[in-house]
């Protein structure tokens, strides 16, 4: 079977993979080296090459191989794999933004984007950064000015769960000659296909969801092969950016199984999502698979399912969220999301970017990433951690 017939389980399981020649195994091993043996004659080498293998720093043999995997799993014609998330995300403004340059990006995206294009680059090299709601794909065509060089979204976004359309921003984007890059982490490339619906550039924490086991970091930018290798020169080899042999043989790991687990993450977030909007002590909650979502109709056009990661308040102050939280005995106090295990963080009302949370974020909120356990199981986790906290039960009794 040719790989273009195959579908996206057996090409998590089989792209980027081969018999390894030396010894037969059915597993490409981890080549835990950071020189490779030179040709004969390495008078004509560029040093600079991430299209051989010389140095690790340009390029290594587990890094190629995982590569070649998130290339087909998005449908691409290349990929750069970077050491973190931040790093892909950094790759990209570096290589495609120059100085004068205007960018329009999501007004709530993840922190890093937020500092590097309001704080950063503004500062270093005079680049404007005009932030804006990006689920309204109208104040996004009135953002775009004749040097807008690039259109950056996050859908869903973090961690207001916003959605963006896609194909709707891409076409707004090129209409004004610039590129469309999307972070599409929270989707992961089982949920959405960013580059089938427009999109230039996509870019993914590995860390999360891809990887799936909360054991290993890395970033990843898929496009053509032009456009990527472009990265690679810029970013990868010149700025230092390169994921280490083992962590990409991780990431290589998790992300086998990436599409079985999408699925239990999703369909468990439903039900929690669910629970948690019927619950007389929760404020509100934002999850792109409930029909209350804003952009519920969007997500349903261009997922294949929801995700996990949900924002969610309380009628409280930040006293009573960090108690609600410690006395969770399942899910786990922490940043991150993908994890194997549930994990919730509290974000505070003085978080920087809170002039651009929706109004019933204002006031702290708290971010969910659903995790493998069973669903029922989480409920009771919330249940109990309710009532510990001397809250009403989903059915309104103390």
């Amino acid at each position: 079977m040719r790989k273009e017939e195959s579908g996206f389980h057996t090409r998590c399981v089989h792209s980027g993979n081969d018999i390894e020649k030396e010894t037969g195994a059915i597993r490409r091993p981890i080549t835990m080296a950071n020189s490779y043996r030179l040709p004969e004659d390495a008078s004509a080498l560029n040093w600079s090459s991430a299209d051989q293998l010389i140095y690790t720093r340009n390029t290594s043999a587990n890094q190629s191989y995982l590569e070649e995997k998130l290339a087909d799993l998005e449908g691409g014609e290349a990929c750069v794999v970077l050491a973190t998330g931040v790093a892909a995300l950094a790759g990209v403004f570096f290589t495609f933004l120059e100085a004068g340059a205007h960018v329009v990006c999501s007004n709530v995206s993840y922190i890093a984007v937020y500092r590097l294009l309001n704080e950063y680059y503004p500062a270093k090299y005079g680049i404007e950064a005009t932030l804006v709601n990006t689920a309204d794909p109208e104040a996004v065509r009135q953002a775009m000015r004749p040097n807008t060089r690039l259109v950056h979204i996050e859908t869903p976004g973090n961690p207001t769960t916003r959605v963006s359309d896609i194909e709707a921003i891409a076409a707004i984007a090129h209409a004004g000659g610039a590129l469309l890059s999307v972070d599409s982490t929270f989707a992961s490339p089982y949920l959405q296909q960013p580059l089938t619906l427009g999109a230039d550039l996509v870019i993914h924490s590995l860390t999360k969801y891809i990887n799936g086991h909360g054991d290993a970091m890395g970033g990843a930018v898929i496009g053509s092969k032009e456009r990527v290798d472009a990265i690679k020169r810029q970013a990868m080899v010149n700025l230092g950016g390169a994921i280490s042999p083992f962590n990409a043989w991780l990431i290589m790991r998790g992300a086998a199984t990436l599409p079985l687990r999408m699925k239990q993450h999703s369909e468990s977030a439903m039900a929690v999502a669910r629970y948690l909007e019927g619950h007389p002590a929760v404020r509100f909650v934002a999850y792109p698979g409930l029909e209350s979502h804003p952009q519920h109709a969007i997500a349903r056009k261009q997922m294949r399912m929801y995700s996990g990661v949900m924002s969610f308040g309380l009628y409280g102050d930040a006293e009573l969220h960090n108690r609600f939280l410690n006395a969770l005995r399942l899910i786990i106090q922490a940043v991150s999301v993908g994890h194997d295990e549930s994990l919730m963080v509290y974000v505070g009302p003085d978080d920087e970017r809170n002039h651009f949370y929706p109004p019933e974020f204002a006031g702290g909120h708290l971010r969910f990433s659903i995790g493998l356990e069973d669903a029922a199981d989480i409920i009771r986790d919330l249940e109990q951690a309710f009532l510990a906290c001397g809250l009403p039960d989903a059915a309104g009794k103390n």
